[in-house]
C-alpha cells in the first residue's frame, strides 16, 4: 500500500473541543431545520416538544456509537474505517458514499436553493448569485488550512447560537402573543398519543450529522476527551434551542401559518422584530448556510482522504496541500459535485427536496450500519482497547436501529413521495454498490464482506 506521507504528509492537530463543538452545531442547524422545528411545532404543538425528546434519544444512542467506534479506530475516513473492520470493504464504501456524499450533492443545494427563496423575499432581486459566492469563498478557506476552517467555523456557529437564543427568548416573552397560549401547551401534552412518533422524523432531522466531528479526528487535539464531549454537548444545546425556537413559534404565530409556510422562521422573526426583522433573518440565513457548507467542505473531503488511505478511493483523494496540509483534492471534489445540481435543477426545488430525503433516507441507514459495527466490534474484539464504551451497551445500539428502521419507513408525507423515495435510495444504492463491488474486487483483490483485520486498518 502507499503510504500517505509519500503523497502529502500528515493532517495537523490544531482542533480543540469549541472548535469541535462548533462543527457540531454548525453542520447540524442549516435553514431547512429551522423549517422543520416550526412547521414541526405547527403540525404537532405540543406533541412535537415530546418528539424532540424522542429524537435527542435516538441521538444520543448514534453519539454513542460513533464516539466509541471513532476512538477505537481513529482514522478520518469515519464511517468507512469503522465498517471495513466491522463488515467488510463494500458496506463501508456504500455506507459513505450514500451516507454521507449523496446527502451532500443534493441537500446543500436544496439549502442554498432556501437561501435565494428567503433573501429574495427580503431584498428581491438583490442577492441573485449569492450562493456560487458562498461555495466560493469556502472552498478556498478550507485549502487555506483547517486552523482557517475553525476560525470561521466558530464565529459562525457561537453567531447562529446567539441569534437563536435571542429569538427563542424574545418569543417566549412577547408582550402581545398571536400563537397558542402556555396554557394550551400544557393542554395539548395530556393528549399526546403514538402519534407523536410522525413528527419524530421532522424533530431527528434536527439533530443528524453531530458525527461530522469524527472525521476531523487526526486533527483533533487529545481526541479521547474532545470528540464524545463535542456532540454529547451540542446534542445538549441543540435541544435546548430547538425548545425556545419551537416554543417561540408556537407563542407568537398561529399553528396553521407555522405549518402551511415554506418560510416559517421568516414569519417569526418578522412578528418578533418588525421591519428590523428583514435584516436580522437575512444574517441568520447567510450564516446557517455559511455554517453548513463550511463544515461540510471540510468533513466530506476528510471521509475521501480516510477512504483513500484504505485504498477503497483513487490515490489521487490522498493528495494534501503542502503548506496547508488539507485535502484540497477532495475540497474541490465536493465543491464541484455540490455545484453540478445547484445549476442543473435551479428553480426546481420540489424534485431536489425529493432528492434530499431520499439520500436522507440511506443516511439513516448509515447510522444502522455504525450501531452494527459497534455491536459487531464488541464481540470479534472484547478486548480491544476502547478509550470511549458506549454506555448501557447494547440498549442504546438496539433502540438507535429501531427507530432509524421505523424513520425509514415514515420519511415523508405521502404514499406517492414515498415510493418515490424508496426508488431514489435503491438507485443512489445501487450506483455506489456497483463502483463498491468492482473496485474491491478488481482493484482491492478483497471479498466484498471480508472484514480488514483491525491491526490492518490501524497501521494504514
Amino acid at each position: 500500500m502507499t503510504d500517505s506521507k509519500n503523497h502529502s504528509g500528515e493532517l495537523k492537530r490544531v482542533l480543540g473541543l469549541p472548535s469541535l463543538f462548533a462543527i457540531a452545531v454548525g453542520v447540524v442547524v442549516a435553514q431547512v431545520v429551522f423549517v422543520s422545528v416550526l412547521q414541526g411545532v405547527g403540525l404537532g404543538g405540543a406533541s412535537f416538544f415530546v418528539a424532540l425528546i424522542i429524537a435527542f434519544i435516538l441521538t444520543l444512542c448514534y453519539v454513542f456509537t460513533f464516539s466509541e467506534l471513532a476512538l477505537m479506530l481513529p482514522k478520518a475516513g469515519s464511517i468507512s474505517a469503522y465498517t471495513e473492520v466491522s463488515i467488510g470493504h463494500v458496506p463501508a464504501i456504500v455506507a459513505t458514499i450514500a451516507g454521507y456524499l449523496a446527502p451532500a450533492i443534493f441537500g446543500l443545494p436544496a439549502e442554498l436553493f432556501l437561501l435565494e427563496a428567503v433573501l429574495d423575499a427580503l431584498y428581491p432581486e438583490s442577492f441573485t448569485q449569492i450562493g456560487w459566492l458562498i461555495i466560493l469563498v469556502f472552498l478556498l478557506l478550507n485549502i487555506l488550512g483547517v486552523d482557517f476552517f475553525a476560525k470561521v467555523q466558530n464565529f459562525l456557529a457561537y453567531l447562529m447560537i446567539t441569534a437563536l437564543c435571542v429569538i427563542g427568548i424574545s418569543g417566549i416573552s412577547q408582550a402581545d402573543p398571536q400563537g397558542s397560549s402556555v396554557v394550551a401547551l400544557w393542554e395539548g401534552f395530556k393528549d399526546v398519543d403514538l402519534d407523536v412518533l410522525s413528527l419524530t422524523m421532522l424533530a431527528l432531522w434536527s439533530f443528524m450529522a453531530l458525527e461530522f466531528v469524527c472525521p476531523m479526528i487526526e486533527e483533533t487535539k487529545n481526541p479521547n476527551r474532545n470528540i464524545p464531549r463535542s456532540m454529547i454537548l451540542a446534542a445538549v444545546v441543540l435541544l435546548i434551542i430547538y425548545t425556545l425556537v419551537a416554543l417561540a413559534g408556537y407563542l407568537t404565530i398561529p399553528q396553521e401559518t407555522l405549518s402551511e409556510s415554506d418560510i416559517p422562521h421568516v414569519i417569526l422573526v418578522s412578528a418578533l422584530f418588525g421591519e428590523s426583522g428583514k435584516f436580522i433573518v437575512a444574517v441568520l440565513a447567510i450564516t446557517a448556510t455559511c455554517s453548513t457548507i463550511n463544515t461540510v467542505l471540510a468533513t466530506i473531503p476528510r471521509m475521501l482522504y480516510g477512504m483513500a488511505h484504505n485504498r477503497q478511493l483513487p490515490e489521487l483523494f490522498l493528495k494534501v496541500h503542502p503548506k496547508s496540509k488539507t485535502p484540497w483534492v477532495g475540497i474541490i471534489f465536493v465543491a464541484l459535485l455540490i455545484t453540478i445540481p445547484t445549476i442543473l435543477l435551479k428553480g426546481q426545488q420540489d424534485i431536489i427536496l425529493v432528492l434530499m430525503i431520499s439520500a436522507a433516507t440511506v443516511w439513516l441507514v448509515a447510522y444502522i450500519i455504525s450501531h452494527i459495527n459497534v455491536m459487531v466490534l464488541r464481540k470479534r474484539y472484547p478486548d480491544f482497547k476502547r478509550p470511549f464504551k458506549s454506555p448501557w451497551y447494547p440498549l442504546p445500539q438496539i433502540l438507535g436501529i429501531i427507530g432509524m428502521v421505523y424513520m425509514i419507513l415514515n420519511n415523508s408525507p405521502s404514499p406517492d413521495m414515498t415510493l418515490q423515495v424508496y426508488m431514489n435510495a435503491g438507485v443512489i444504492v445501487l450506483i455506489a454498490s456497483i463502483y463498491a463491488g468492482i473496485w474491491v474486487r478488481f482493484k482491492m483483490k478483497k471479498g466484498w464482506f471480508e472484514p480488514e483485520p483491525i491491526e490492518n486498518a490501524l497501521r494504514n
